[in-house]
């Protein structure tokens, strides 16, 4: 199994003067759970190098078992510390295509035409896609293979208003994911505030929130092991 595993490459929260990038915990978990089944795991970004880490994601409030395996983990660090740039890679090289949260998506991952052209090509050749949290956001301008949104039809989750709302960054972000997936034609599923949620319809995986992205990974693994 060779999985890409797709990170922000954008650093800045808006007009604010607060850093962003990806949450930690929604790298490190599906990480390790596609690393313990086995697979080959490519990391990859618009810029590569080093993605940023969201600063928020790194407090000891934010702390998972999987953000402390990956701290003591310097092959890890050193994976993500030179991640390929998003236009070396083909998708024909790889069998899924997993992309974690944080709020840089929202800048650059969801208007990235390298990142709309994978995801489309991913969808043509019928091989699983997964997105938590903030991620879906990659989701804005892709097209099925109808020529409709991606999501158009399809059941979906993703960080909901109410939790954009609670973190207090409604008027900061370019765009509400909630919003936008319901606008595509999204079915919009969704549990109680960080509560752990994950929807799958055909190939298409997403999960709610940080609480769900091991359970996102989990649903795309089952999806190629088929």
């Amino acid at each position: 199994m060779n999985i890409l595993m797709v990170l922000t490459s954008h650093n800045q929260l808006g007009d604010t003067e607060h850093k962003t990038g990806f949450w930690l915990e929604e790298f490190a978990a599906p990480y390790y759970v596609f690393l313990d089944a086995g697979a080959n795991v490519t990391l990859a970004s618009p810029k590569g190098g080093q993605p940023p880490i969201d600063p928020n994601s790194t407090g000891d409030d934010a702390q998972t078992d999987a953000t402390e395996r990956f701290n003591q983990d310097s092959a890890a660090q050193k994976a993500l510390a030179h991640t390929v740039k998003l236009s070396d890679v083909r998708a024909d090289d790889f069998d899924a295509i997993f992309y974690p949260g944080g709020h840089g998506p929202l800048w650059d991952l969801a208007e990235d035409k390298t990142s709309i052209n994978l995801i489309q090509r991913f969808n043509a050749q019928n091989k699983p896609i997964g997105a938590v949290c903030h991620a879906p956001a990659v989701f804005k301008h892709a097209k099925g293979t109808d020529g409709k949104s991606l999501v158009n039809g399809k059941a979906v989750t993703c960080f909901t208003n109410s939790e954009e709302a609670a973190v207090e960054l409604t008027d900061v972000v370019p765009f509400l994911v909630e919003d936008m997936l319901k606008a595509n034609g999204g079915n919009f599923e969704h549990a109680d505030d960080w509560k752990k949620h994950v929807v799958v319809d055909g190939l298409l995986v997403t999960g709610q929130n940080p609480a769900s992205s091991d359970a996102t990974a989990e649903a795309l693994l089952k999806l190629l092991k088929r």
